[in-house]
């Protein structure tokens, strides 16, 4: 299965690498590479990771992980899993439909 990013995660986690840019180039590559590496991992096995428990009325379908603080909730469809968000886990929790 292929693993498509969505336009609004991915402006997400440019932001997550500009940021820590400022501190750390390094790091930045680091953080940013391991959360990508973690999703193109989904094709293999997409259920790997719990529930969504921010989705309302999840069916199953949607899943969220985190690393280095950040959450990442994607979705598995019938062709593709959709990464639809990246969202730091400092933040108040998101619901969302």
């Amino acid at each position: 299965m292929v693993v498509v990013w969505s336009k609004k995660a991915r402006l997400e986690l440019k932001k997550v690498f500009n940021y820590i840019a400022l501190d750390s180039l390094k790091h930045a590559i680091l953080v940013r590479d391991e959360i990508i590496d973690l999703t193109i991992a989904l094709s293999e096995h997409s259920e790997k990771y719990a529930l969504d428990k921010y989705k309302i009325d999840n069916d199953g379908s949607w899943r969220a992980f985190e690393k280095y603080h950040y959450r990442v909730s994607y979705k598995i469809t019938a062709t593709q899993i959709r990464v639809v968000r990246l969202r730091h886990t400092s933040k108040s929790p998101l619901y969302y439909k």
